[in-house]
């Protein structure tokens, strides 16, 4: 089984690929199957986040393009800047994972947080696609790029006394 250790040049040719979604490119151990069907592990650098080009490789050599998979996600587009704005905030202030893009922010499926964007009169596209969530505003490489301590809990799903009563964390 080939291990694959660490990140290298995007410019390097590729022997294969490997699709995944991304609740399996944040994790640095991780058994998966190449694209050929060949199993290979993961272990590579903790806190690293794999994004689709992103290519790892083996101690020998051997290198793998990474591709970003299709998954259930909320797809909102709007030409109005005014409300794309106010959702992102309200997505962002659930902590969501966000993918921002321009006229369009994505988030992974959930059926609550698509009736709260149609409540504030967004439309919500629920399809499959890539998912390529924000780093993170501290450079960090984690799927939403901050830390938390530990005084409140950190679902992602919005609580229902979130839904009731909106607030903002402190960091």
């Amino acid at each position: 089984m080939k291990q694959f250790t660490q990140q290298v040049d995007r410019s390097l040719a590729s022997q294969a690929t490997l699709s995944l979604p991304i609740n399996k490119r944040i994790k640095g151990r991780l058994r998966v199957e190449l694209d050929s069907g060949e199993e290979a592990g993961l272990f590579l650098q903790r806190g690293l986040t794999l994004r689709d080009g992103d290519q790892i490789a083996t101690a020998e050599g051997y290198v793998v393009r990474i591709i970003a998979a299709d998954e259930a996600v909320s797809t909102v587009c709007c030409d109005d800047p005014l409300l794309l704005t106010r959702i992102a905030y309200h997505l962002g202030n659930r902590h969501v994972p966000l993918q921002v893009g321009l006229g369009f922010v994505r988030y992974q499926h959930d059926h609550v947080l698509d009736d709260m964007v149609v409540g504030l009169g967004g439309q919500v596209v629920c399809e499959q696609a890539p998912f390529e969530p924000e780093a993170g505003a501290y450079g960090g490489s984690s799927s939403h790029g901050h830390s938390h301590s530990s005084e409140h809990d950190h679902s992602h799903k919005p609580s229902e006394h979130e839904l009731t009563h909106p607030h903002a964390h402190e960091h």
